[in-house]
């Protein structure tokens, strides 16, 4: 089958990538090497030879085009990330995202193709706040805590009807997006852009929402990257993580090979049209219990620095609800935090890691968000 992955030379692209040349399909890899990603704007040196590359960017409509060419299948990887900086870099995001993802449906629309699939990547970032229960009311959404009860270092959601705190539960694909930052917004934008283009002209989508993602080939240099390769920066050199409030907020971190898995089974299965799913593994870890793990594992007696501070937007815990993915998938993730992390940290020991966590907190501090 004949494959475009667009961001393909990215993190979660090139594992996938792999994986599709590894099956006999015929690849094409269309990337822009964005130079925050890959340095000096080169491409990396695990970049599949089985598949063809081809230097482009989504919001370039002719290259994006000819690449599509006779693609059966599309995986749109393509994104800019990184939800601080999205707060700043409005214009940047939004074209990018929002403004790529609309280019390849407008060429879609209007050209012929072969294209039988769409997989678009969508974010957890959507959801906002994630899904609490409450003693007294029962399930809620909290919304965004206000900025009041951060600075007297209350941290957990309070009931939205009746003011206490509430705890977590899963978030599932039925909770309502509540975008707090441009990132989150053009992602929301990205999978319903798609959906209701798919739905209108016939063409089977699927939106993947990728909860937190961590593994080999995650830039160790991209301060807006994931948690996790933040973290493995600043331990690879000798200083401690830098965690706000109070370290005990949770997310849920996905290996890259369950996320490829996940990728997989949309494309196979018919199941999967026209549907949502998040990937996830279900589990909630707390972020200090993750830089802990990490400095562990990297056999480095450091501890991470919790502030008390916090981040404008910051949601305190989400979690996945992967019922649905399981069930019409047959998704089940196979790799444990403590195990997948370990092979970030083998990753970690073949690449320079650029510690720029202080001038990307300098950014947000100039800008009032932190």
């Amino acid at each position: 089958m004949k494959v475009l992955v667009t961001g393909g030379a990215g993190f979660i692209g090139s594992h996938l990538v792999d994986a599709l040349v590894e099956r006999g399909h015929e690849v094409t890899i269309f990337d822009n090497l964005d130079p925050q990603v890959h340095p000096g704007g080169r491409p990396p040196r695990y970049l599949n030879p089985g598949a063809a590359f081809i230097q482009g960017d989504v919001r370039d409509e002719e290259a994006l085009k000819a690449a599509i060419g006779k693609a059966e299948v599309i995986f749109h990887k393509a994104s800019a990330v990184g939800v601080g900086q999205s707060q700043y870099q409005i214009a940047q995001y939004v074209t990018a995202n929002t403004g790529g993802t609309a280019t390849l449906l407008d060429i879609l629309v209007n050209n012929d193709h072969e294209v039988r699939k769409l997989i678009v990547a969508a974010s957890m970032s959507s959801y906002g706040e994630g899904s609490y229960t409450c003693t007294a009311c029962g399930p809620c959404r909290p919304s965004l805590r206000p900025e009041e009860q951060m600075a007297e270092g209350a941290w957990e959601p309070r009931c939205p009807n009746c003011g206490t705190p509430v705890s977590p539960i899963p978030t599932s694909e039925e909770a309502a997006l509540h975008c707090n930052s441009i990132y989150a917004i053009t992602k929301k934008d990205q999978e319903e852009m798609c959906l209701l283009i798919g739905k209108t002209y016939g063409i089977p989508v699927v939106s993947l929402r990728y909860f937190n993602v961590y593994g080999p080939r995650q830039s160790l240099s991209n301060p807006y990257t994931g948690v996790a390769a933040i973290f493995m920066s600043r331990i690879k050199n000798d200083r401690p993580p830098v965690i706000y409030e109070d370290g005990l907020q949770t997310r849920d971190f996905v290996s890259v090979e369950d996320v490829v898995q996940a990728n997989l089974l949309a494309m196979e299965r018919s199941e999967a049209d026209g549907e949502i799913f998040n990937v996830g593994t279900g589990r909630a870890l707390t972020i200090r219990g993750v830089a802990e793990i990490l400095a562990d594992a990297y056999g480095k007696p450091i501890r991470p620095d919790v502030t008390h501070k916090f981040r404008k937007g910051d949601v305190r815990h989400c979690y996945a609800d992967n019922t649905k993915i399981r069930r019409l998938l047959g998704f089940a993730p196979k790799i444990a935090f403590e195990q997948g992390i370990q092979a970030l940290i083998n990753w970690s020991q073949t690449v320079e890691a650029v510690d720029s966590f202080e001038k990307a907190r300098a950014e947000l501090e100039a800008k009032g968000l932190a």
